[in-house]
């Protein structure tokens, strides 16, 4: 299978299927009634009430990133502060080395991304003892007014290089920020903010372009 990797700032742009965010909803449907487990986000009232929208989010990511690389889709949906997957949502192997992928999925207004903005991270997801995850690997959704869902692959995260400092910057729990649009908040846990421009873009295959949709994007 031929595999082309993608320049820093390139990310990809695909649809979104009718089939693929009905699966992803009916497996949420199914997790909420039947895995009766905390969210990472209970703590915090304001994000209980959206709880099965972020389920749905994350579920989705997983269903999209498994279709692309033609991995089994996920068979429940989690947001659980055990993590029963212990942040390994696929295992990809290589002839060199083990991937365990934690698929980080957000929703934002356009598909137009820039380079300053982030991922955020929380401190107690990457230092949780037990944890499998080597990298994790972001997706951003958004809603077009004539092509409906669509799916921007972002990349990689190398779990080390944040641990490490190379990548990524600490902010702890109750540290002010401004958004790009002059609003402000605080942090209720410490988490790490990862530049979308130092995201390694992910990798190109054959099967991969020919999804509805496709075409290279870059970070503005």
């Amino acid at each position: 299978m031929e595999q082309i990797v993608l320049n820093n700032g390139t990310y990809i742009q695909i649809s979104v299927s009718d089939e693929q965010k009905l699966f992803a909803r009916q497996l949420v449907n199914h997790s909420i009634i039947h895995h009766h487990i905390s969210n990472i986000w209970d703590k915090n009232e304001d994000r209980l009430a959206q709880t099965r929208m972020m389920r749905f989010t994350g579920t989705l990511g997983e269903v999209v990133f498994a279709d692309c690389y033609h991995l089994p889709r996920p068979t429940r949906s989690f947001g659980a502060t055990d993590g029963q997957d212990w942040g390994q949502d696929f295992l990809i192997r290589s002839d060199t080395e083990d991937f365990a992928v934690d698929i980080k999925s957000m929703k934002r207004r356009s598909g137009i991304l820039a380079g300053d903005y982030v991922l955020n991270i929380p401190s107690s997801q990457l230092h949780k003892p037990g944890s499998k995850t080597s990298h994790y690997f972001c997706i951003s959704f958004h809603q077009s007014e004539t092509d409906g869902t669509i799916a921007s692959l972002l990349g990689f995260i190398d779990k080390q290089a944040l641990e490490n400092g190379r990548t990524g910057t600490l902010f702890r729990a109750g540290t002010k920020r401004t958004r790009a649009d002059g609003t402000a908040f605080t942090f209720n846990e410490s988490t790490y903010e990862v530049l979308f421009s130092d995201i390694a873009p992910p990798v190109v295959t054959n099967s991969l372009r020919r999804i509805k949709g496709f075409r290279l994007c870059e970070l503005k």
